[in-house]
């Protein structure tokens, strides 16, 4: 309460989850507890509420779950990781420039991959293709003339040709050479096609990061040549006159690496490769080290597995003078610096916005006496309420727990019925709700906080976690969640979250809390009369192309937004969601072929007289409707 006014003060709730830490840049909470997203390009823009841009959205037939994109959030990336590498450039002397490249494969789908074109273009921000159809992607977009398309991965001969080929209308395409088998392949088709190619090398470096993805790094990982095969291929191209047209050396570092010192301690053998290769007479002009700047999904601003404890900035410095360093030492003019930050430009534009359909609460607000022909075992278990008080906690979670299982026991045997089993389970809910209660007021009962997180609610929510979070489910990627809504209120409950698919690993269960990582999250009873939705953040990366069609739940429905300086939004672009047609048609049915199959059993059940014909139409009508609607819950 304000002293001075007497007016009780407005708070906000969503410190709970960490928003001030993860999303500082993105979000914040308005006095009437809605989740606001700011506008990082325009900062003394009003926040826009997200409840209200979906309410608005659901109004233009655009509906949840969705995945939401905010285009100033992609091009703010992008600015910020050209601008730090331009600045630590100027800062430190270093005599080149930097030019990105953004990973095709993190995020191919074609509204993010022609803004980040479009936003790149002032900086010569270019693309990197791992395949033959990224390839096409990337050729079918205006670059800027000093962007480069960087091609790595397994290249067959055609894949080499249409690189080399691109070259004749101004792309400065770089075929990255993988292996000694693919230097012949490349060898050949330049022979057969008369053009000189620009050419990669990618060199597996010995340092290995810490974190998730460790084994992208290090001299067993996947692509690129040890040091043996580097030197027969510098050889093979000096022999095949072309070593004049190997320009670039790719060092990848990792990815989402989460301590800035496994960055320098890569750049630095990076460079040692590279000064040896120009001693060797090799003209590079180009260091690509690749991915690895991570994204802070937790906030914690320290070295795990999914947090980062380095800046963008401080990422952009130590590479800019590690590698400055290097070359001043070898007496080798300072490279072109590419790096290939895919997770960082793309991770913070998208979220998953999805409604909580309902709920299973794992209490009771009271709990029935105790009746005359009762099992002693139940009279016991209702007696543990007589002394539940702070000081005795465990014990009667203790007792509890053995009075619940014995009388489950003798249900299973046939000794209690249906009824007095329903009763002890009431009473063993409500006793767990008064001992949390006490537990959560007293700070030395962190042990048995952590049982009761046993029985936190179930909120059923409208998205499929194997289609929209498939890293959630295969690798333990964290990922910001939390309500959109009611955040000037207190939640009065505690849930994981279920999704509609009908399997047991569909549900989340580790969230990032301000107190650090919990098994359940805070969220509010669900209101009668509203939607209650649930926001997961920073998924733009992998997400979208990731994800399986687990049940035959396809993929969202799609909004792209742009905040405006006035704090409201235009509607960009909008892709509907998979209808169940298209799923289908993506496991090898034919709709049409269902919908005759179904028609000739609805006819054969009227010839047999089991199916009034008045019904047909109906029948028909239903099937029809389902087939060419959402896979999702409408």
């Amino acid at each position: 309460m304000d002293q001075a006014t007497g007016v009780a003060e407005q708070q906000d709730f969503g410190a709970i989850y960490g928003v001030d830490r993860w999303g500082d840049e993105h979000f914040c909470v308005l006095p009437n507890g809605d989740l606001a997203l700011k506008n990082p390009l325009v900062p003394d823009a009003p926040p826009t509420s997200l409840p209200e841009i979906l309410g608005d959205l659901d109004q233009r037939g655009v509906h949840v779950p969705m995945l939401l994109r905010v285009t100033g959030y992609l091009e703010h990336e992008i600015r910020k990781i050209n601008t730090c590498f331009q600045e630590a450039i100027e800062r430190s002397g270093y005599r080149n420039e930097y030019r990105g490249v953004f990973p095709i494969k993190v995020n191919q789908q074609a509204q993010v991959v022609d803004r980040i074109v479009e936003y790149g273009r002032e900086f010569n921000y270019g693309l990197e293709a791992g395949s033959k159809p990224e390839l096409v992607i990337a050729l079918a977009h205006p670059l800027a003339k000093d962007a480069l398309v960087v091609c790595n991965g397994v290249k067959d001969a055609e894949f080499i040709r249409l690189a080399t080929l691109s070259r004749k209308l101004g792309f400065n395409t770089v075929i990255v050479l993988e292996s000694p088998l693919e230097t012949d392949t490349v060898i050949e088709v330049c022979k057969e096609l008369d053009v000189e190619p620009i050419l990669g090398v990618r060199v597996k470096l010995t340092q290995k990061i810490s974190g998730n993805w460790s084994e992208s790094s290090g001299d067993r990982s996947t692509f690129g040549m040890n040091t043996d095969q580097l030197v027969a291929v510098i050889d093979k191209l000096r022999e095949n006159n072309l070593l004049h047209c190997l320009k670039l050396q790719h060092s990848h570092l990792g990815s989402q690496v989460p301590d800035v010192n496994d960055v320098r301690r890569a750049v630095n053998e990076a460079c040692r490769y590279f000064t040896e290769m120009t001693s060797e007479g090799v003209p590079l002009t180009h260091l690509d080290l690749g991915g690895g700047l991570g994204v802070d999904y937790t906030g914690e601003k320290r070295a795990s597995e999914n947090s980062i404890n380095y800046t963008v900035a401080e990422y952009a410095a130590n590479i800019v003078e590690m590698v400055g360093y290097a070359m001043d030492e070898a007496g080798v003019d300072h490279p072109v610096l590419v790096t290939e930050s895919g997770r960082a430009i793309v991770a913070t534009s998208s979220m998953l916005i999805f409604n909580v359909l309902e709920a299973t609460l794992y209490d009771s607000a009271t709990a029935p006496a105790a009746e005359p022909d009762d099992h002693h075992m139940m009279t016991d278990l209702v007696a543990v309420s007589d002394y539940l008080k702070p000081e005795r906690l465990q014990e009667c979670w203790n007792d509890a727990t053995f009075y619940r299982d014995e009388l489950r026991a003798l249900f299973r045997r046939g000794y209690i019925g249906l009824r007095q089993m329903a009763r002890a389970e009431r009473v063993y809910m409500h006793l767990m709700n008064r001992i949390r209660a006490h537990a959560a007021s007293l700070e030395d009962e962190y042990e048995l906080s952590q049982q009761l997180e046993k029985f936190a609610d179930i909120y059923h929510c409208n998205f499929s976690l194997f289609q929209s979070l498939p890293d959630v489910w295969a690798i333990d990627q964290v990922h910001p969640i939390m309500p959109l809504q009611m955040l000037d209120q207190a939640p009065d409950r505690r849930a994981v979250l279920a999704d509609i698919t009908c399997d047991s690993d569909g549900k989340v269960d580790r969230f990032i809390l301000a107190d650090g990582e919990s098994p359940s999250i805070p969220v509010h009873t669900l209101p009668e009369k509203t939607p209650y939705y649930m926001g997961v953040f920073f998924v733009g990366a992998y997400q979208e192309t990731l994800g399986d069609l687990h049940n035959l739940f396809g993929d969202t429905n799609v909004a792209t937004i742009q905040l405006r300086a006035d704090g409201g939004f235009d509607l960009l672009h909008e892709q509907e969601g998979d209808t169940i047609a298209e799923v289908l048609s993506y496991v090898e049915y034919d709709p049409s072929h269902c919908v005759a199959a179904f028609r000739k059993l609805v006819d054969n059940s009227i010839s047999a007289g089991s199916l009034r014909s008045a019904d047909r139409k109906t029948l028909l009508r239903a099937y029809r409707d389902s087939i060419e609607g959402y896979t999702y819950y409408e």
